[in-house]
């Protein structure tokens, strides 16, 4: 089974990128879409039904919303965290596909002070309860993806020196996340690859991607269960490194489990 985490940018936007991806480079199982900017009415379900998905969306219009698409069924789909509060955006959508607990997340960007700030820092402490009270993580095989907006370690940005203390790359912002992954989540790409300087998203400015300037905050986490079946992680350049169709800024990670 293949899964992917990708941030869109607007699947409006995306969507002859994306449907070129699927058919010409990576044909994936289960993808988990964030920043599709549309509400659920407008997602071009047809589109990806052609290709063989079904859709389960939480969306909204002109930001944020999220989308899973899925080859493989859904067993069970829940929207959302159940909260009027935390819903009122739409970052997250969970679904049972194949025994596997799929849940899409689009963390605040958040900002370097202020009200965004704290709620960036609130959402990761309201994900790792909504997580830790719905699975067991050491028993349960429970995927939690998506972009998280943050960057963990050094070898996670182009720049330590330079981009300490900026959004993504906070104290208090990596130690938010490091606490959410504490509950027994774990970064299958940093388990996979403990040394490589990979990133997911850089700039539309100045070709960053094509100097490499970028950040790492994209993510696949995985429960112990999962781990156990991780066979390979690796992010898919296909879709970055082009002039047409126009790309996201950031890059899809795709998961193969045994």
């Amino acid at each position: 089974m293949k899964i992917a985490t990708f941030n869109v940018n607007s699947i409006k936007a995306r969507l002859e990128l994306v449907k070129r991806w699927l058919t010409e480079k990576n044909p994936i199982d289960v993808l988990c879409l964030q920043e599709i900017k549309c509400t659920d009415e407008n997602f071009p379900y047809e589109d990806f039904s052609e290709l063989g998905y079904e859709c389960a969306v939480f969306g909204q219009k002109a930001y944020n919303g999220v989308a899973i698409c899925s080859k493989l069924g859904f067993e069970e789909v829940h929207k959302g965290f159940g909260d009027p509060m935390w819903d009122e955006q739409k970052r997250f959508i969970r679904a049972r596909i194949q025994g596997i607990e799929v849940c899409n997340v689009y963390a605040p960007h958040g900002d370097t002070d202020g009200e965004r700030h704290i709620y960036k820092l609130n959402f990761f402490k309201n994900l790792a309860t909504y997580i830790t009270k719905s699975f067991d993580l050491s028993q349960d095989s429970v995927v939690v993806l998506g972009d998280m907006n943050v960057a963990r370690d050094d070898i996670d940005v182009w720049d330590a020196e330079l981009l300490r203390g900026t959004i993504g790359f906070m104290d208090d912002e990596r130690e938010a996340f490091e606490e959410f992954l504490s509950i027994g989540l774990i970064d299958l790409f940093r388990a996979c690859h403990p040394e490589k300087k990979q990133f997911t998203w850089w700039d539309y400015k100045g070709g960053a991607v094509w100097k490499d300037l970028g950040m790492r905050i994209d993510y696949i986490l995985g429960s112990e269960p999962i781990k156990e079946r991780c066979e390979e992680i690796v992010v898919d350049m296909w879709t970055r490194k082009r002039r047409s169709p126009t790309p996201s800024d950031h890059a899809p990670v795709v998961l193969t489990l045994r």
